[in-house]
C-alpha cells in the first residue's frame, strides 16, 4: 500500500472515530473501576451496542471483590443525550429500552459505592442511570431535561421509582410533565446532584471522593448501601439489618478500624 493510500486510510479512520466515537470503556486503577462514555461529538447517546457492553461490564464488576468503587463519567461537553432516538423509533424499541432499564437496575444493585461524574448536560434515560448511582457530582452550569411528554411516550417503572424515591413526587412531576430544563443550582437543591463544583476542579473532586470511599471498609459500605436502599424502597427487614449491625461489631474490620482510630493511622481493611 502506498504512503498516500495509508494516509487516506488513517484520515478516514480518524474521521470515523470523530463522527461516531467509540463504545464505552472500563479502566481499572487500584481498587477503582472507571467506566467512560466515548461519543462526545454526538453528546454520548446510548446505542444498543453500548447498552450490551455496559451490562457486561457491570455484571463483571459484581463478581470482583477487589474493586471497591465505580466511577461513571463521560468525554466531551455533555454527559449524555440519553437513549438513541433512532432506536426508540425502530422495531427494536421495546427490546432495547427493556435492556436499558435493566442496565440502570444493575448499577443500583451493585454492592460497591458508585459515583457519577456529570461533566455536562444530561438528558432522557441518562438521568436514570445517574440516579442509580450513590453519588452525583456535577459541574456548575450543567442542565437536565426529561422529554417523554414531548415525545408522546411514558416511562418504565424502575426509572419512575428512582425519581420519586430520590427527588419526591412534586419534583418528579415537574421534571417529567413540564419537561423544562433544570439548572445545576436547582438539581442540587432537589437532591438530584450530591454536589456541584467548578469545571476546573471537577476531576480533582471526583478523585478525592473515589479515593476516600476506597479507604473505607468494603464490607461496611456494602452492608450499609444494601440496608439504605432497602429502607428507601420500603422493603427493608429491620431484624435482618439489626443482625448485620450486631455481627459487624465483632468483625475483623471493626477491630482494625478501632485500632487505626486509637493509633491515629489509616485503617487497612481487607477485601470482602
Amino acid at each position: 500500500m502506498s504512503r498516500s493510500v495509508e494516509n487516506r486510510a488513517a484520515d478516514k479512520t480518524s474521521l470515523d472515530l470523530k463522527e461516531f466515537g467509540q463504545a464505552p470503556t472500563m479502566h481499572m486503577s487500584g481498587s477503582t473501576a472507571r467506566i467512560q462514555l466515548n461519543r462526545p461529538w454526538q453528546h454520548n447517546p446510548f446505542e444498543p451496542a453500548d447498552i450490551q457492553i455496559l451490562c457486561e461490564m457491570l455484571k463483571s464488576l459484581s463478581q470482583q471483590t477487589s474493586v471497591r468503587v465505580l466511577l461513571l463519567t463521560a468525554q466531551g461537553p455533555s454527559f449524555s443525550s440519553g437513549f438513541d432516538l433512532d432506536t426508540l423509533s425502530s422495531d427494536r424499541a421495546e427490546e432495547c429500552t427493556r435492556a436499558f432499564a435493566a442496565m440502570c437496575d444493575l448499577v443500583e444493585e451493585l454492592a460497591i459505592p458508585t459515583v457519577c461524574g456529570l461533566n455536562g448536560n444530561i438528558y432522557g434515560g441518562a438521568t436514570d442511570l445517574a440516579l442509580a448511582c450513590d453519588f452525583r457530582i456535577g459541574v456548575h452550569g450543567c442542565q437536565l431535561q426529561m422529554s417523554p411528554s414531548r415525545l408522546g411516550i411514558q416511562y418504565y417503572y424502575s426509572g419512575l421509582r428512582r425519581y420519586v424515591e430520590r427527588l419526591g413526587l412534586s419534583e418528579t412531576k415537574r421534571i417529567f410533565l413540564a419537561g423544562e430544563q433544570v439548572d445545576s443550582t436547582t438539581l442540587l437543591r432537589v437532591g438530584f446532584l450530591t454536589e456541584v463544583c467548578e469545571s476546573d476542579a471537577f476531576e480533582e473532586r471526583l478523585t478525592a471522593l473515589v479515593e476516600m470511599l476506597a479507604l473505607r471498609s468494603p464490607a461496611s459500605l456494602r452492608g450499609l448501601k444494601t440496608s439504605l436502599n432497602a429502607i428507601c424502597r420500603g422493603d427493608a427487614d429491620p431484624v435482618e439489618i439489626n443482625d448485620k449491625f450486631f455481627r459487624s461489631l465483632t468483625s475483623s474490620d471493626a477491630r482494625e478500624g478501632l485500632k487505626a482510630w486509637y493509633g491515629r493511622r489509616l485503617p487497612l481493611f481487607q477485601d470482602p
